[in-house]
């Protein structure tokens, strides 16, 4: 099932995506919820009800005779998921933090094999496909980062990695934007990324629930337990394609940064996490890279008016475009002397 969230006489809409047609969630039965909050809250009463539906949808048949449903090109698309209880962000794939670490010219740090983990970001700044706006010093080394990321659908505290699959909702494209001058200059205090991170997190364009995804899985690697999947990950600037991995490439799952997430906390429906950087897919790993075989090699990173495509293998395309405020304000101007 793939699920969207879009704007409706100016509210948030749930609705089934079939075909390239959207079926809003309350048309199709009156027990199915009008927004994904309240789907969430209520997932174990009524997936299997939206599950039913949304295979008639696939067959061809409407569950009523006055349902026609909206083209999915002709709407306002918001995040999947418009007003996430939280948002955490993991870092799961060995080979960014290794060829990151590799290009500042340090050793792999042996705990990143050791368990997984996740920071908190600003689940306030959650948006979906559409303009991301930025401030002046933002732009200072302004960069996308490719990623997965996952909903939980159902309350948890405690819960072991062989059961955490269980608590995943869905399965969505998600950009963890990055401001890297102010990240880099707050992390040496040993705290952040906070306002490196905190002005936008994008995810869309839409939640596909698990079940899609079954004909892509693939073992968890080597010592480690959870799903896993073969879905190519792709990003494009303005058409040009610059990075590009693979979901299956996850060392730690999300079962298992689930398993860390609900150690001593419960975790709630709503809540967002994310995959952590794919192995180039970020400005700042293709820079460092580039740099290190190449020390002429010209940086490169986002700019007004730049387009960012992501495009995960089943889980569609998210395109967002980069806009500057209208603002000379600056909170790196704003540093003490010493």
């Amino acid at each position: 099932m793939k699920l969207v969230t879009y704007v409706r006489e100016d509210v948030d809409q749930l609705a089934m995506l079939v075909n390239g047609t959207l079926y809003n969630m309350q048309d199709l039965h009156p027990e199915l919820p009008s927004t994904m909050h309240m789907f969430l809250q209520m997932w174990e009463e009524v997936i299997d009800l939206a599950k039913a539906i949304d295979a008639r949808l696939k067959e061809g048949h409407s569950p009523r005779s006055n349902i026609h449903g909206v083209p999915f090109e002709g709407v306002q698309l918001l995040a999947p998921v418009p007003f996430p209880t939280s948002c955490r962000d993991g870092y799961a794939f060995r080979q960014h933090v290794a060829a990151a670490r590799r290009n500042r010219k340090v050793d792999m740090i042996p705990e990143f094999d050791q368990y997984p983990i996740f920071y908190f970001t600003n689940h306030n700044a959650i948006q979906g496909p559409g303009d991301i706006f930025c401030m002046p010093d933002h732009f200072d080394k302004l960069d996308f980062e490719l990623e997965a990321a996952v909903v939980i659908c159902k309350r948890g505290r405690n819960i072991s990695a062989a059961e955490a699959d269980d608590y995943i909702g869905g399965y969505m494209i998600m950009n963890d934007m990055s401001a890297r001058t102010l990240q880099m200059e707050e992390m040496k205090l040993n705290l952040g990324p906070a306002k490196g991170k905190d002005f936008s997190t994008v995810i869309g364009p839409m939640l596909v629930t698990p079940d899609e995804l079954e004909p892509y899985l693939i073992p968890a690697k080597n010592g480690h337990t959870g799903n896993n999947f073969n879905l190519k990950m792709r990003c494009r600037v303005n058409g040009v394609q610059v990075s590009e991995g693979n979901m299956g490439d996850m060392d730690w799952t999300f079962a298992e940064i689930i398993e860390r997430c609900a150690y001593g906390a419960d975790i709630l429906p709503g809540d967002v996490i994310g995959s952590g950087t794919v192995g180039t897919g970020c400005f700042l790993e293709l820079n460092g890279t580039g740099k290190l075989n190449d020390p002429n090699y010209k940086e490169q990173w986002l700019q007004p008016g730049d387009v960012v495509e992501m495009e995960i293998d089943g889980l569609g395309i998210l395109t967002n475009t980069i806009v500057a405020e209208e603002t000379e304000f600056s909170i790196l101007s704003l540093k003490k002397n010493i």
